[in-house]
């Protein structure tokens, strides 16, 4: 299977654009790691809050990070707001998880709904991904919200996930069907 990055291009609507990160992205992405807030129902592990060098991070993530994941930021109009990740890519059953994080400031605008449609829409289009899931933990009712409209469903409850918290987190796993892309699997 190829790789995200390979296969995920030019990912756009009238009003978000997902991209790479370059160095002069370094302050805005300080800003969302600096930011509580965003990280309260989130791993504890992510790639962005490891290094005490943000810069380090942007160049990691399309190093060491992509062959695993795919981290892209998120600009409305041109305006950073956060990141969308694909990772835990798997060949068979030609799955992937999904997830993205917004600046505390850009909540509540439709963002992450229009964020996940777009990735979604990259998947459908540009790859042979069949099944896409998501995680949340079980009282962040705004992710679960976001994932129910745009057609996920629920598949566990309370599951128990190691996140990289002292101890496991419960978190609800979400899955939504899509149809066969234009990728091969070599």
């Amino acid at each position: 299977m190829r790789r995200l990055a390979e296969s995920l291009r030019g990912l756009e609507s009238p009003r978000i654009v997902l991209r790479r990160l370059e160095q002069r992205d370094a302050p805005v992405l300080e800003e969302m790691v600096r930011d509580a807030a965003v990280y309260r129902y989130l791993p504890a592990f992510l790639y962005e809050r490891r290094y005490p060098d943000i810069r380090t991070v942007i160049d990691g993530l399309y190093g060491e990070c992509l062959d695993e994941s795919l981290i892209l930021g998120i600009f409305e109009n041109g305006r950073f707001c956060g990141l969308a990740e694909w990772y835990d890519l798997r060949p068979e059953p030609r799955s992937v998880s999904i997830g993205n994080r917004l600046l505390s400031r850009c909540w509540g605008k439709g963002l992450a709904s229009e964020t996940l449609q777009l990735m979604l829409r990259g998947l459908e289009e540009q790859t042979d991904i069949q099944c896409v899931t998501a995680t949340t933990m079980t009282d962040n009712l705004a992710s679960a919200r976001v994932l129910r409209n745009n057609g996920f469903v629920k598949t566990a409850e309370h599951a128990a996930e190691d996140w990289g918290f002292e101890t496991p987190m419960t978190v609800d796993v979400w899955m939504k069907s899509i149809g066969n892309g234009r990728i091969d699997n070599t």
